[in-house]
């Protein structure tokens, strides 16, 4: 059955559904609740029409691949060559390969822009099981391949993609005693590398606005003065300095509607946890320990606060009331906790753990049960979740010789712990963090 035509504008590209085969939703799908599930094999044929449409096949090949519920055949199985999105393909040649599967489309040329249908086809039921039809510039064929393979994970999986996001990075470059740690934003594939700070100065902790326009982090001042937050829009580069506190700020995170950033602010001996208000810069303090209270951030919903403390006498985390009290300890296994950072569906808290001298990340539920550990290593640190809440994103130091940490690396894993794979960069890279989806 044939849903009726939809059309929207996405940035700049027009989108339209095609149709969704409802009767088919038994047949390619996973479900996410289960334990364990077997990926699910597709094909992905290369875009007729323009030469772009090969590289945007690459890209939805790697895009469902890497993330461990897809297993993409490779083209040397295929037995019908050629198949494109204006006619069915022949079912049963790609049953005989194993598909559940098929991916096709067509790119043609539309004045200065490019047009892009493309229809994800279910093997089993011999249905359409989606389709989205695009114009847009042809400089943006790669965002649209990942808007495609959001669409392919949504209908497989029933829930939202995240291909179609960045994540801000620092990037680390030179000798260990003179390390130059700057801001670099790219695609959640590694694509579209790019600096936002020039590394005169070392820049740690990036964190993205709910808007993707802003972003914050800590930078060291101008003459080695101390660490700083400040407040960047990504695209024009003016910074500014959010509030210029006696002692250091640090460990900055937005409120969920972006009004807000907590940060932790150092001062005479006790560091605590502000909020200040993004646009009127007023300042209040939420916490008020003798001990060191840092790594804030918010619930979902945006009325708690997670954070990192040692006021019981070793790093634990706590959770309080946004406005600040009410606080109460929810790690109770061996070892330390860090960095916190709740899940966007609210389901989950992902930490760093740190235990007999190794670094794990985790998750556990709001009440500190269900605690299990996703990955571990010589240092693994610095969680970030995807914005559909089902991926990690940290990063991993591995040691040198003499035990010291060596060269540090991205990393992605889904909340089973089943799938990890490094995430490309072109240098050095730690503590990533996940943007929202692009607004369409």
């Amino acid at each position: 059955m044939m849903l009726p035509r939809r059309t929207t504008l996405l940035g700049g590209v027009a989108l339209a559904a095609v149709g969704t085969a409802s009767t088919a939703r038994a047949q390619l799908t996973i479900d996410m609740t289960r334990p364990s599930f077997e990926p699910v094999p597709i094909a992905v044929v290369d875009f007729k029409g323009d030469a772009v449409g090969a590289q945007m096949a690459g890209v939805i090949r790697n895009n469902l691949q890497n993330c461990g519920l897809f297993r993409v055949i490779p083209s040397s199985a295929y037995i019908q060559k050629d198949v494109d999105a204006t006619s069915p393909p022949r079912f049963q040649d790609w049953r005989i390969v194993g598909a559940a599967g098929l991916v096709v489309g067509q790119v043609t040329s539309v004045g200065g822009n490019i047009k892009v249908d493309f229809r994800l086809w279910d093997v089993v039921t011999s249905q359409q099981a989606t389709g989205l039809s695009f114009t847009s510039q042809p400089s943006n064929w790669r965002r649209l391949a990942h808007i495609i393979s959001d669409a392919i994970y949504k209908r497989v999986t029933g829930e939202e993609g995240y291909f179609d996001t960045r994540v801000a990075y620092v990037s680390e470059t030179g000798p260990a005693n003179a390390r130059v740690k700057r801001i670099a934003i790219m695609d959640q594939d590694g694509a579209n590398n790019r600096y936002i700070t020039d590394g005169r100065t070392i820049a740690l902790t990036p964190r993205f606005s709910p808007t993707l326009q802003e972003i914050v982090y800590m930078a060291y001042g101008e003459n080695n003065g101390p660490p700083r937050v400040y407040l960047q829009n990504v695209d024009s580069g003016r910074r500014e300095l959010l509030g210029n506190f006696p002692g250091m700020s640090f460990a900055p995170r937005f409120s969920p509607d972006g009004s807000k950033v907590v940060m932790s602010i150092a001062e005479n001996g006790r560091t605590n946890i502000y909020e200040m208000d993004v646009r009127g810069r007023q300042l209040r303090r939420l916490t008020n320990s003798p001990a060191i209270d840092t790594s804030p951030c918010f619930s979902a919903d945006g009325s708690q606060i997670v954070f990192n403390s040692d006021r019981g006498g070793a790093q634990q985390l706590y959770i309080m009331s946004a406005g600040g009290g009410g606080e109460r300890r929810i790690s109770f296994g061996e070892g330390r906790y860090a960095t916190p950072v709740w899940s966007p569906r609210g389901d989950f808290i992902a930490f760093t753990k740190i235990s007999a001298g190794s670094f794990g990340i985790g998750v556990m539920r709001s009440d500190g049960s269900g605690e299990r550990m996703l990955a571990n290593g010589f240092l693994v640190e610095g969680p970030t979740w995807a914005p559909n809440g089902r991926v990690l994103m940290f990063f991993r130091q591995q040691p040198s010789s003499g035990g010291r940490a060596g060269s540090a690396s991205l990393h992605q894993v889904d909340i089973t712990g089943r799938f990890e794979r490094q995430v490309p960069t072109p240098t050095d890279a730690s503590d990533p963090a996940w943007s929202p989806l692009i607004p369409q």
